[in-house]
């Protein structure tokens, strides 16, 4: 088996795109070695917890409404060429996302971790949840089979703060500076929204390592 560490945040664009390429990368070659961790990285980890209003903070970051309609039109021809369903202008709210980091570390304890990462995109980029509220993550949990009641009780803790976020500052210390990023058995990093194509390739090289040794 081959570790595949994967750096994201469920509100990076790229990052669904990107899980959705090697989604499909992995049905189409179902004897793949790679067993999945995904890891915390905050975009915005300075905003406040309840976050803040998304198109504002854009046009704020990114130098007004114009620059942003641009980018929202390049995303979303990249998200209809790849087959998913993300609509920039579905989410209201920028939210902070250390909850949502927890919430998948939760998850991973659990054995599911990787189809709440998926439905975490899903709910911001599909759905425009904000996923910034512990409601909303708590009720995301128990669609997923975890224990909302519990998920709920510890979002409203401090329990794993502090953990995640030193995870992300040792992200940032190794050179990660976005995401999403793909660290293959701790060795090759793959950065970006790859194809499948390019996933696909990936696995058969390392297939064909396997066998050589």
């Amino acid at each position: 088996m081959i570790k595949l560490d994967i750096m994201s945040d469920p509100v990076c664009p790229w990052c669904y795109v990107g899980k959705t390429n090697l989604d499909r990368a992995l049905e189409a070659n179902p004897d793949h070695a790679f067993v999945i961790e995904w890891h915390p990285f905050q975009l915005n980890p300075d905003l406040p917890s309840e976050g803040v209003d998304k198109r504002a903070y854009l046009e704020s970051k990114f130098g007004g409404r114009a620059n942003v309609d641009r980018m929202h039109d390049r995303l979303r021809d990249v998200a209809q060429a790849a087959g998913v369903a993300l609509d920039p202008d579905k989410p209201t709210r920028m939210p902070n996302t250390l909850n949502a980091h927890r919430l998948i570390h939760w998850a991973g304890l659990e054995g599911r971790q990787t189809p709440v990462v998926s439905a975490l995109m899903r709910a911001y980029w599909a759905e425009g949840r904000d996923i910034g509220d512990v409601a909303v993550l708590a009720a995301i949990a128990g669609e997923q089979g975890l224990d909302a009641a519990m998920i709920d009780r510890l979002l409203n803790s401090d329990a794993d703060a502090q953990d995640i976020l030193a995870r992300d500052s040792h992200a940032r210390q190794r050179g990660v500076t976005g995401v999403p990023c793909f660290i293959i058995a701790n060795q090759y990093v793959v950065s970006g929204a790859q194809p499948p194509e390019t996933w696909a390739q990936v696995i058969k090289e390392l297939a064909a390592q396997d066998q050589a040794s």
